[in-house]
């Protein structure tokens, strides 16, 4: 029999950022249990809301299939004696198995007669084996902290309170942490809070709702909010800014989603809009609204888990929580304003850094040496890159910064502007810190990105020369994600840098005897996430490592070079060009003693295939070198290309290893001017195109 089984735990409420990712582990985790048992299964679907975590999955069966059995024993020489009584050896394995040596089948093999158990093993119940699957899947969950209570030695990511298991109508014995398992869930903690039977398996989310007033799903949650929070926008008279990481959030703080409007006094949109969104959003996790022309108005949209009968009574205690916040954020806003980042500067210096790499002022003196040097890189007024460096990390001894950090950057461009810096020093110094996440623009100034640049290979050559690299999955200061950055604005910024010249400036700076492989070790770092970034890109890591192959420390001319490669890895003649210049490899390599530094010579080739080859060299060589001298590897790629049908020509009808020693010699310096000129764009032997 095959029935609808679902488990359910009830919790006290999960933490919001986790609910979901522990509900897809759960779910996920009790399905496989359950198809590694052998049992069939159907479709999952998985529930969760602050109070429980929920499986449900149809068409289980009751019982796996019966197995036949079949096991080799010892040969019958082996298993019998001379007046034909069974051994030990016939005897303990007869037992094994739970049976008798008369029991036993023979069969022959190729070792001779011998004994073998035959049988079907009866197939296993549900309730014999979700214990087990159940176990395993919590032991796997990613609990970011476990927590104790009561007087047992149960640790789970919050107290347990109950278990429901059903197969169908029947409730499978389960026990976790404590409760046992039966039919009774419970609904919404104020709107219904008894218990709920459940008659079938089946009727689970149906009864959640009503009577229970709860809404099981939380992707279902999640759209009555967004679209509650939307509706109510509108009733407000504007658009309410919605933002799905708080809208996700925000669907796992309730259970019975209802999206209220509040208000709150005109004199504090004054604010920068970023101020207002981070108190509003992340410190309260409201939703703020804009009017249609995008200005911030003065309200915002809460969402409730409760339909309450004065509702009046609840907008006034949401509107009383948040104007104590943003009468705060006024009171920072103008204090900062009043004393200016000029003022802030000289107070970097009496703040660390990191205790082996100095203060804040030192670093912001690295970072303005890195700055200059990168300037003109970046197409950025040097004076306006100075200034910017100047002031850049003044705004973290802000008050506004100190409440609200996930402001800095931003509030410095605020004060810089209301103390009459140029806008492209304001500018930049919002743009220190892009890209700020992964996807995220990087800066669009050029001062931008030279600053932005500098601070993170300020950051990255430090941490490298105290030696605090990254390892396994642990970056406490984000290394990884700094340099992609590095990356990502050289190659998307178009700046014209020697990368490892400027890591190599960076880790000179550092105010520490550095590591003596800092510097190797941080172009390595960077290559690796390198490889990554193409990987993103859809390119493989054999055009990768044909590229880098070339040591190339300009990631402009990288980024050229495997566009080009990546687009002439599709052409029909790459197979043959690839092809032909591993074999000219191998030739070389194996033959290295005879190749010497003697030029090709033209007028020992004989006629036919080997002059072809030479003559189309002749011409591509030029075409190539040509080619790569106005910066289009693509072009050279394409001569090469044209040496496909005489490659091919040439490897079916010469022999290379001549008798000849003059003959062999020059047919091999042949090979190593074709070799040199296949590496001009790229290590072309690298790719894999079978």
């Amino acid at each position: 029999m095959t029935a609808t089984l679902l488990i359910e735990i009830g919790v006290e409420e999960l933490p919001p950022k986790a609910m979901r990712t522990l509900a897809d582990a759960f779910a996920n985790g009790v399905t496989r249990g359950l198809h590694e048992a052998g049992l069939a299964i159907g479709k999952t679907e998985r529930y969760a809301t602050p109070r429980r975590l929920a499986v449900s999955i149809a068409d289980v069966a009751g019982m796996t299939e019966p197995e036949a059995v079949e096991k080799a024993g010892p040969t019958v020489a082996i298993a019998f004696d001379d007046n034909g009584n069974a051994t030990k050896a016939a005897e303990g394995f007869a037992r094994s198995l739970g049976t008798t040596v008369d029991a036993l089948d023979r069969e022959d093999s190729d070792k001779g007669e011998r004994l073998v158990y035959r049988a079907t093993e009866p197939g296993k119940s549900l309730d014999t084996l979700l214990q087990g699957v159940v176990d395993q899947a919590l032991r796997a969950l990613p609990i970011p902290k476990l927590m104790r209570w009561g007087d047992t030695d149960a640790a789970f990511v919050r107290p347990v309170h109950w278990l429901v298991a059903l197969h169908g109508a029947s409730v499978v014995p389960l026990e976790v942490f404590g409760e046992k398992s039966d039919r009774q869930t419970f609904g919404h903690r104020f709107h219904f809070p008894e218990a709920i039977a459940l008659d079938n398996a089946d009727d689970y989310s149906a009864r959640l709702l009503e009577p229970g007033q709860v809404i099981a799903d939380p992707d279902i949650r999640k759209q009555r909010i967004d679209q509650q929070v939307r509706d109510a926008g509108e009733q407000f008279g504007g658009r309410a800014l919605i933002d799905d990481a708080l809208v996700e959030e925000v669907a796992a703080l309730v259970e019975w989603p209802v999206a209220i409007a509040g208000s709150f006094d005109e004199r504090f949109l004054v604010l920068p809009r970023e101020v207002l969104i981070s108190t509003l959003q992340e410190h309260q996790r409201y939703f703020p609204i804009e009017s249609a022309d995008s200005q911030l108005m003065a309200g915002f949209i809460t969402v409730a888990n409760i339909e309450s009968r004065d509702v009046a009574q609840v907008i006034a205690g949401n509107e009383r929580v948040v104007r104590p916040r943003l009468a705060d954020a006024l009171f920072f806003w103008d204090q900062d304003r009043r004393q200016g980042l000029e003022a802030l500067v000289d107070g970097l210096n009496r703040v660390t850094f990191q205790k082996s790499l100095g203060s804040l002022g030192d670093k912001r003196t690295r970072v303005a040496s890195l700055s200059e040097r990168l300037a003109a890189a970046a197409e950025a007024d040097a004076a306006i890159v100075a200034r910017a460096a100047t002031l850049a990390k003044a705004d973290l001894l802000t008050e506004m910064v100190g409440e609200f950090p996930d402001l800095q950057g931003l509030m410095g461009y605020y004060y810089a502007k209301d103390g009459g810096e140029p806008e492209a020093v304001a500018q930049a110094i919002a743009e220190q810190y892009a890209p700020a996440r992964a996807g995220a623009a990087i800066a669009s100034t050029p001062a931008g990105r030279a600053l932005a640049l500098a601070d993170r290979l300020d950051t990255l050559a430090g941490i490298f020369a105290i030696n605090r690299r990254p390892s396994g999955d642990k970056d406490p200061f984000a290394l990884r994600r700094a340099a992609l950055g590095v990356l990502r604005t050289i190659i998307e910024g178009g700046l014209a840098v020697d990368l490892k010249a400027e890591l190599t400036h960076a880790v000179a700076l550092q105010p520490v005897s550095a590591a003596e492989d800092s510097v190797e070790a941080l172009w390595v770092f960077h290559m690796e996430r390198l490889r990554g970034y193409y990987a993103d890109r859809g390119i493989g890591s054999d055009r990768f490592e044909a590229v880098a192959n070339l040591e190339l420390t300009d990631l402009l001319d990288f980024e050229r070079r495997i566009i080009a490669v990546d687009a002439f890895g599709r052409e029909a003649a790459a197979q043959t060009v690839c092809s032909a210049h591993k074999r000219i490899r191998n030739i070389l390599r194996k033959n290295a003693d005879e190749v010497g530094d003697a030029p090709f010579a033209r007028a020992l080739t004989e006629s036919g295939a080997e002059r072809d080859l030479a003559d189309a060299l002749s011409t591509q060589q030029e075409a190539v070198t040509r080619a790569m001298s106005d910066w289009d590897p693509a072009s050279a790629l394409a001569g090469l290309a044209a040496l496909a049908a005489p490659l091919d020509a040439f490897f079916d009808q010469v022999m290379v290893m001549a008798d000849d020693d003059e003959l062999r010699r020059n047919r091999l310096a042949l090979l190593r001017t074709l070799d040199r000129l296949c590496r001009e764009v790229a290590d072309i032997a690298c790719l894999s195109l079978d």
